[in-house]
């Protein structure tokens, strides 16, 4: 951020990718601009009214500015400078956005560290790449803040470091002055976080041999099939370079035989759904899906049902709240009577088909 910024909130001030911008923006001489709604119609109006250059905002507000583009074209005379958190952005997401003149930079941070701890700090040389696989490095979590001393991915069961290969997963544990001394009034779950002097994220991810660190997901979100542990982001974004994708969520389900299997929940660019598609088509657009991730993953980690929705559950924030999802994938089974098309069946005794 250089001086006189002009700064767009998206983001409540007291968000942990916000509360730190309330006081850098007047640090650098720069202007607050406020809005009351988080709408593309708001957000767009007031790029172009006051010259917006910085922003930050949560992935779910991307949806927005790319359903909000095909009405709303006064931001293309500025790039927008985009700080995000919350979650991890497929790189198909970002590189949509990146269209529309927004420049994106993602961090990674938790309350407990005050905020932001990780920057994904841009390389010259990536600039050389192509784009798509600039969009897979902008994604990445990246380097600790200056103010951080150590982060590192450990070994869940024996605590050393992993090596910095960008495949074995760990992990993510953080270190230093600016990480909480504790719960207020909650010794049990402080002890239950700290461990031999390290702050334990609950976030699972690897090191790349350029330092660079990248979540693979949630320890509580990873979905374990046949004992194979799979991500549920690495299913998401996926699912995410699907043209007709807009949003999607992936969580386990119940799987008779492998324990759990993957379950997607999708929301449909406009124009791709219809609240009153009849049965046959949704099941033929669940196929379609599945089919795509078939031939572009490995068959163990493809969903086995995919949920069509209008919108996906977000809290205040705007984050997705997948243990509301999990509790409706708990609701379903996967018949393996039939290896060749499996039934996919809520408890209370609605079925629907589910290609394989």
């Amino acid at each position: 951020m250089g001086m006189c910024p002009v700064y767009l909130w998206t983001l409540p001030m007291f968000h942990g990718n916000g509360w730190a911008h309330t006081w850098s923006v007047a640090a650098r001489g720069g202007t607050n601009v406020c809005i009351r709604n988080v709408t593309a119609v708001e957000i767009y109006k007031n790029i172009g009214l006051h010259g917006v250059t910085h922003m930050s905002c949560v992935p779910t507000v991307f949806r927005i500015l790319l359903e909000g583009s095909r009405t709303n074209q006064s931001h293309k005379s500025l790039p927008v400078r985009v700080l995000t958190g919350g979650s991890s952005p497929p790189a198909a997401l970002l590189e949509k956005v990146e269209r529309l003149g927004f420049q994106v930079m993602h961090v990674y941070g938790l309350t407990e560290a005050s905020g932001a701890a990780l920057y994904c700090e841009w390389q010259d040389e990536w600039n050389r790449l192509p784009k798509h696989q600039q969009m897979k490095l902008k994604a990445r979590q990246g380097v600790r803040n200056i103010t951080l001393d150590e982060v590192d991915v450990k070994n869940t069961k024996t605590r050393e470091s992993v090596p910095r290969d960008g495949i074995t997963m760990g992990e993510i544990v953080l270190k230093g002055n600016i990480v909480m001394k504790g719960y207020l009034k909650n010794p049990k779950a402080t002890s239950k976080v700290f461990k031999h002097g390290w702050l334990n994220t609950g976030d699972i991810g690897v090191i790349h041999p350029d330092g660079h660190m990248e979540i693979k997901d949630r320890s509580k979100d990873i979905i374990i099939s046949g004992g194979e542990n799979i991500s549920s982001i690495e299913v998401e974004r996926v699912l995410y370079e699907h043209q007709k994708v807009l949003e999607a969520a992936v969580v386990a389900m119940p799987h008779p035989l492998w324990g759990e299997t993957p379950c997607a929940f999708v929301v449909l660019n406009q124009g791709e759904t219809n609240q009153r598609d009849r049965e046959k088509e949704s099941v033929t657009k669940e196929g379609d899906l599945i089919k795509y991730c078939r031939e572009n993953m490995p068959h163990f980690m493809c969903p086995r049902k995919v949920v069509f929705l209008e919108e996906l559950p977000k809290n205040g924030n705007g984050k997705i709240l997948k243990p509301n999802l999990r509790d409706i994938a708990k609701g379903l089974v996967v018949d393996e009577d039939d290896t060749r098309s499996k039934k996919v069946q809520g408890r209370g005794g609605n079925n629907v088909s589910s290609r394989l």
